[in-house]
């Protein structure tokens, strides 16, 4: 076999920016050192020569020399060993290095051929990485933020400790398929919004009620992004918090609102209260002196005619009565939350009554214009004609207590009509007004524009506005007095 001349292969390692060694195979004694270990470890070759392990080697156990031959022996008989090895250079430092042990077989003589680099910043960077993975599992253990990545087609290929503590699993167990978690109803929702994920932010957050490995029922935030990383980690990154206390708060909020609007039914029922028992005398008088008419007719020979007359007529007085305390019943029973698609120009007619009824009473003209298209909008109908009782009431109380009433007459004017993509309604008075600075806070709690007044029935209006996706504002009315406005989304009613 022709093997290489020993001078041909210094040569040729000389032109390698790769440290290299070569050792004697037998005394594994440094025979030759290249140019690039010569400059790593700080020595010329004549000084590399005579030195032995312990002169260029970290003084540990690990680095022993007998480690080190037995390498370069199995490289012998074995073939090319990988080792790590300290050396240490000329001026002390350590040089942490991977190296190869190879048997090179030479025209002059068997040498052991040790290559070596420095590795030092990357066993470093290995040792921060792993401070880091470390501190990141502590961090993540106390999070209350569960995050999962799925792979392309939907396999759970990583769970946080956290996502495991929020879903109920046990230490070992698998996660399964995340939509075992929801309820059927919720599953093709999870699956859209997967599907749907962003590729640099995380997709709008959904709430999913799920039940938990302990069968446990919770309510879960979801947020969801697309994440490719070469070939690494391709799939979706899902990040899903426990909001059940979130949702519980949430609801008695909305208890809390439920009542406080049906509070205020009542409180405008009480306003009504005189102008109602005054609107109901008048049909029950009318039906007894009807009924008592007619009782004395039956009396009288040949007179049946006049006493049906009289029932009758004690009879549409009746109804009429009926018909204004089934209008009380109607606004003033609790009722569930029930939205549905209404043109706002009916619920303007449904407390239209009660609006002219108190303005009456109250020597108050009212004027209804009503827009002449359709104004469909979704909402509790009770809710938003709450709203305008409301304004409108508070309107009428205004002017009420204006104290140039006795100039001119009050005047109330109910307006619907369309602004863009929003049904508007307007409640305007001729009254006194509120002062300028007051009108951007007229809807907000504890403020109000009539004497004597706390302003919870106005901030209940914004509330209930805001609610259903509008806005409600006031302003200086043109021909003086205040301009109560609010407005409600358009939609499009789906066919039946």
């Amino acid at each position: 076999m022709n093997f290489p001349a020993e001078e041909d292969f210094h040569r040729l390692l000389d032109a390698l920016t790769l440290c290299v060694l070569l050792h004697d195979a037998e005394t594994k004694a440094i025979v030759w050192a290249n140019r690039a270990a010569c400059e790593a470890l700080g020595f010329t070759l004549e000084e590399i020569l005579p030195l032995k392990a312990k002169d260029m080697t970290r003084p540990v156990p690990r680095y022993r020399r007998e480690i080190g031959v037995g390498a370069m022996d199995r490289a012998i008989t074995e073939g090319p060993q990988v080792y790590e090895w300290c050396y240490r250079s000329r001026t002390g430092a350590d040089m942490l290095s991977e190296a190869i042990a190879t048997y090179v077989p030479l025209r002059e003589r068997g040498v052991v051929m040790v290559q070596f680099r420095d590795i030092s910043i990357e066993d470093t960077l290995k040792q921060t990485l792993r401070r880091y993975e470390s501190r990141l599992r502590e961090f993540m253990q106390d999070l209350g933020e569960g995050v999962a990545v799925l792979t392309p087609v939907g396999a759970v290929e990583f769970v946080s400790e956290s996502g495991r503590r929020v879903l109920g699993l046990q230490e070992g167990v698998p996660m399964g398929d995340v939509l075992d978690y929801c309820s059927v109803s919720d599953r093709d929702r999870l699956l859209q919004q997967l599907a749907n994920a962003p590729r640099i932010q995380p997709s709008a957050p959904q709430r999913y009620r799920i039940t938990r490995r302990d069968g446990t029922p919770v309510w879960l935030r979801i947020t969801c992004r697309r994440i490719e990383i070469e070939d690494d980690l391709n799939g979706r990154l899902l990040h899903f918090r426990d909001i059940t206390d979130e949702v519980a708060v949430e609801e008695a909020r909305r208890n809390e609102a439920r009542l406080l609007e049906y509070a205020g039914r009542y409180n405008a029922m009480g306003e009504m209260a005189t102008a109602i028992a005054h609107e109901l005398s008048q049909p029950l008088a009318a039906v007894r002196n009807f009924i008592e008419g007619a009782i004395r007719r039956l009396a009288q020979p040949g007179v049946v005619d006049d006493v049906l007359w009289g029932l009758r007529s004690a009879d549409r007085q009746a109804e009429r009565a009926a018909v204004i305390i089934k209008s009380v019943r109607d606004y003033i029973v609790k009722r569930e939350p029930s939205e549905t698609y209404v043109d706002i120009r009916d619920v303007i007619a449904d407390v239209a009554y009660f609006i002219e009824l108190r303005a009456k009473e109250a020597g108050v003209a009212v004027t209804i214009e009503q827009a002449s298209e359709a104004l469909p909008v979704y909402c509790e109908r009770v809710l938003i004609g709450q709203v305008v009782l409301n304004l409108a009431f508070n309107a009428i109380e205004a002017l009420t207590e204006c104290t140039n009433a006795a100039a001119r007459r009050g005047e109330l004017r109910l307006v619907t009509s369309l602004r863009g993509k929003y049904a508007l309604v307007q409640v305007v008075d001729n009254g006194p007004g509120v002062p300028t600075e007051a009108h951007g806070r007229l809807f907000d709690g504890f403020s109000s524009s009539k004497a004597g007044g706390n302003g919870i029935g106005l901030s209940l209006c914004k509330n209930i506005v805001t609610r259903h996706g509008g806005e409600i504002w006031a302003k200086p009315a043109r021909q003086g007095g205040l301009q109560c406005s609010f407005t409600l989304p358009v939609v499009t009613v789906p066919a039946r």
